[in-house]
């Protein structure tokens, strides 16, 4: 999963996970907001009373009577004065019943005594619970909508902010890692970030390609150079010990000798074609400006294999149906190519096999697969099988090495994708992806 979307998905989950916990909590707090706010209202009120009993006097309420009372028309609010004992002393608010006309009603009540000419009285303002919760569900959706409101507003700007914010982090992934094709042959400029980390990321791979494209260099060059040199030596060799063949005192064993040691020549000297041919290839010594039709390509190959076939009397079957013509593409690579897939399914497939070369679309890309009856290849081995000199199938039957690793080197060339599948026992398939502006 890419760190944008994981980093999208925690600034999501986190915002819903707090919107999920304000819900829950939300009939509480708007209790808390409607009953502290009628606290504050009723201690208003009562200040009030008291300032116009200091005013106006008691009796502006009494008016000759020992007590004061008067409700509102709906009932849900009541103000209560009357004289009580000296030793008695509230100040409080709390929720209460009380009984008006009959009917038992539940008041959030604030009792409060006080001195008045010497006289202690008691003070009581009330509010019905109803009219105070008589908002609450309009005062939960009102908060929930401005909720969800500054949720969506604060996701959106974390989003943006964390676009922007990893933004380098994706360019340097697609410029240094998924555009980038081995050996690395493009100038590297930086990227333009603000943040450190990225710039010593960036830095680093900059740092690591360029000393990777350095070895990758010595390495060829030295390869390129020692199978040169190699030739000179081995042809000298070749032709000394055809003269000595030729040479009548020679008996008939050292001319057993001398033939197993030609032999021995001519293996280094495939070799060194090879690993010459691998240089050329690395050094883009090929042009790839030219068109060529599968079936016409697979015939030449097969003309020229044919001994082969006829010796472990293997039967091809090619059936291009698709047949697409290919262009930007070196006819000789990819004759080298295709030989060495047939060559290895060959070598390693079993008497009276079969070799099976087909063509098919995939996902909008062209694809040639080359499939064999033969030994397999065992799954640990499958990763390795395009290394150099890494040898595969039996002891009996096994190469330089070298087959695959030029199959792997004109695919890179010819920007081709090999994929490779086996069953033991069972046989191997080559498919070759073709890019789509190779065919037509």
């Amino acid at each position: 999963m890419k760190l944008s979307t994981k980093l999208t998905l925690f600034i999501t989950g986190s915002k819903l996970a707090i919107v999920g916990l304000f819900i829950l909590l939300l009939p509480f707090l708007i209790g808390q907001v409607a009953s502290n706010y009628t606290n504050f209202s009723l201690r208003n009120q009562q200040k009030k009373v008291l300032q116009n009993i200091n005013k106006n006097g008691i009796d502006y309420y009494f008016e000759g009577d020992n007590s004061y009372g008067s409700y509102t028309m709906l009932k849900d609010e009541y103000i209560a004065l009357e004289m009580v004992a000296q030793t008695l002393k509230l100040d409080t608010i709390r929720d209460t019943k009380r009984i008006v006309e009959q009917d038992t009603i539940a008041y959030r009540v604030l009792s409060f005594t006080f001195q008045k000419n010497q006289k202690n009285y008691l003070l009581e303002i009330g509010k019905t619970t109803a009219s105070i919760n008589l908002y609450n569900d309009a005062l939960q959706r009102f908060a929930l909508y401005v909720l969800i409101i500054l949720i969506a507003l604060s996701i959106i700007i974390d989003l943006i902010f964390t676009r922007q914010l990893i933004k380098p982090l994706g360019q340097i992934i697609k410029l240094r890692l998924i555009n980038s094709r081995f050996p690395f042959k493009k100038k590297h400029g930086h990227i333009n970030t603000s943040t450190q980390d990225f710039k010593y990321l960036d830095h680093s791979l900059i740092s690591l390609m360029d000393q990777i494209n350095e070895a990758f260099e010595k390495e060829r060059e030295f390869t390129a150079n020692a199978s040169h040199e190699f030739m000179t030596p081995i042809s000298i060799l070749q032709n000394k010990m055809e003269n000595l063949l030729t040479e009548e005192s020679a008996s008939e064993a050292v001319q057993e000798h001398i033939v197993d040691m030609m032999k021995t020549l001519e293996r280094l000297k495939k070799i060194s074609r090879s690993l010459l041919l691998i240089s050329r290839i690395e050094n883009e010594q090929f042009s790839k400006q030219e068109e060529i039709e599968p079936q016409t390509l697979f015939n030449e190959i097969v003309e020229e294999i044919s001994h082969r076939l006829e010796e472990k009397n293997i039967q091809i079957d090619i059936n291009l149906s698709h047949n697409k013509r290919l262009s930007h593409i070196n006819h000789d690579l990819l004759f080298q190519l295709f030989y060495n897939l047939i060559n290895n399914a060959i070598k390693f497939n079993k008497e009276n096999g079969s070799i099976q070369i087909s063509d098919h679309l995939e996902k909008g890309y062209y694809c040639i697969q080359v499939s064999d009856s033969g030994q397999g290849i065992k799954a640990e081995d499958i990763p390795h099988v395009f290394d150099r000199f890494k040898k595969t199938g039996h002891a009996e039957n096994a190469g330089y090495g070298l087959g695959l690793a030029i199959v792997k080197s004109i695919a890179n060339y010819l920007n081709l994708k090999i994929q490779v599948n086996s069953i033991p026992g069972e046989g191997t398939s080559f498919k070759v992806i073709f890019e789509a502006a190779q065919r037509e």
